[in-house]
Formats: structure tokens, sequence, C-alpha cells
């Protein structure tokens, strides 16, 4: 793994901290919004008023209009396909759920990565890897589990089965978009794949403009263009992030999001998840903190057998 432009470490875990706020921020306003306005229209407004923030870190790092130069605009439009209808699935999700139980759920996505990028990109998962995936697994069915019987039905609000089938599809999407981000990046900087997503997803979605958008007034347009802001101000601090700590050092803080969902879900929507559902996401934050680990001690063993294979310099 390759190291970070500027390893400072502080730096890199506050940037990832402030993007899991910046999200949810994007979040909250999202299921805030998704009583009044179409999915469609929501996802539009996310993605093009994400251009805002992204293109001017764009321009600050000096790769504009560089970053509109690319060889691979079918693999970018394939990508936004993906992501486009995770997005969608995600915000469906988020107007049927509690936000911290969406949150949770979305947290199986890394684990289902593993599986897809033994399946597509070949890549090797040892028992290790394997067993925290299924415990992990293991963790979401117990979040579901809150979703099934008759007390979906009767006693707690915002309790969908159809939301957590949503959700669940969505975690599964988001899995495969970040499989093909993983062979991008190989060719593609990351700003470009981001601005081409947000892009794509914007037409995608506008679309939808004839089954049934909704005027905003001004209140509510405010609201719209600050999920979008949010949501591209989310992506450039996650991404500067890693410029500043290995991914293996950065990713375990991604979990503090759910400080902020469960912070929200209390505070917004007065609502707070059960105990099956804490339960559950413990699991599953356990078995991705168990990934990361194993990712980082591979790549320190890859690293250690590089420079034994290394023939040093004789000396004359």
């Amino acid at each position: 793994m390759d190291p970070p432009e500027h390893a400072r470490p502080l730096v890199g875990i506050a940037l990832k901290v402030a993007s899991t706020l910046s999200f949810t921020a994007m979040a909250t306003l999202i299921k805030l919004d998704s009583a009044r306005y179409p999915i469609g229209e929501l996802v539009c407004f996310r993605s093009f008023f994400a251009l805002i923030p992204v293109l001017a870190w764009v321009m600050w790092r000096g790769q504009f209009p560089s970053v509109f130069h690319t060889q691979r605009i079918g693999r970018h439009f394939l990508r936004s396909v993906s992501g486009a209808s995770t997005m969608f699935l995600g915000f469906t999700a988020l107007s049927l759920l509690p936000i911290a139980d969406a949150t949770a759920i979305g947290y199986a996505a890394p684990l289902m990565t593993v599986v897809l990028a033994v399946v597509f990109l070949g890549e090797k998962v040892r028992i290790y890897r394997w067993s925290a995936v299924i415990v992990g697994l293991i963790g979401v069915l117990v979040i579901l589990s809150d979703y099934v019987g008759p007390d979906v039905e009767g006693g707690a609000t915002e309790r969908s089965g159809l939301g957590a089938i949503v959700a669940v599809s969505g975690a599964f999407l988001g899995a495969a978009t970040s499989t093909q981000v993983r062979v991008m990046v190989r060719t593609e900087s990351a700003a470009t794949i981001v601005v081409y997503f947000s892009l794509f997803t914007s037409l995608f979605a506008l679309v939808t403009l004839p089954f049934g958008w909704v005027m905003p007034d001004l209140t509510g347009f405010l609201s719209l263009v600050a999920a979008g802001i949010f949501g591209g101000m989310g992506q450039v601090l996650m991404t500067q992030s890693f410029r500043y700590g290995g991914a293996s050092m950065i990713a375990p803080f991604d979990y503090t999001s759910m400080i902020w969902a469960l912070t929200v879900s209390l505070v917004v929507f007065n609502t707070w998840p059960s105990q099956r559902m804490l339960l559950g996401t413990a699991i599953v934050i356990g078995a991705g903190l168990f990934v990361i680990f194993r990712e980082r001690r591979l790549g320190i063993e890859r690293a250690r057998s590089k420079r034994a294979q290394t023939p040093t310099t004789p000396l004359n």
C-alpha cells in the first residue's frame, strides 16, 4: 500500500470524522425532505449541487479542467449507473427507516465488497477475513430481525419491512460500486471519478422530472441545495483524509457516523433504536474493524516480503 502524500495522521482522522458529520447532515436533510419531494428529485439536487464543493476542491488542487480528461468514459458511465442506483435505494431506505437503522444496515457494504472482490477481482481472502464477513452478515440479520414479526405492523414507529429490503439491496449495490471503483482508481483520479459520477447521476435523476417532481418553496430549495453541498463536502473531506493517513488507520473512524446517526435519531426524530438493532450494529462494526485490521496486517506482511526479496547493493 502506497504511503499517504503527507503523513499527518491526526489531520487525516479529523478530516475523516468531519466527513462522517457532513454525510450525516446530508442524510438528515434527505430524510426530512423525503416527506415532501420524490426520490428522483432528491437524487438530482444532491448530485448536482455536490459539484459546488467538489469543483472548488478540484480548482484548489489545480486540476481544472484536466479533471475532465479521461480515456474511459464508458467505465465512468457504468460506475455512475451503479452508484446512482445505490443512491436511489439509499434515499428510499432513509425515507422508510429510522436514520440509525439505515446507517447500520449500510455498514454491510464493506463486508459485501470483500465477497465481490473475490468473485470479480480474484482477490485472495483467508479464513480470518471470511470468518469476519460471516459474523458481520450475521449481525445484519440480527438488525433485520427487528423487521420481522407482528411488532413490525403494530408497534415501533418507522419499522418498514420494505425499507429493510431496500436498505440491504442498497448496501449490496454499494459494494458492487466500490468494487468497480477499486479497479478504476488504477487509471483514474479520485476527482475525475467523483465529478463524472455527480454529472451522470444528475442527468439520470433528471429523467424522473415528468414523474411528479414538486416545485420547492424557498425553504425547501435551500434544504435540497444544502443536502447536495453537504454530500459534496463529505466526499471531499473523505478523499482528503486519505492524503494524510493510511487507509487502515483512517477507515475505522467511518463508524463514528453511528454516533451522529443516533444523536440525530433521538434529537431530531425522537426515535431510539431497539436493543436488537444496537446488538446487531455492534456485531457488524466489530466484524468491519477486524477486516480492516487484517488488511493492515496483510499490507505490513507484503511490504516486509517485498523488502526481503529486494537484493541489496553489493559493497565494492
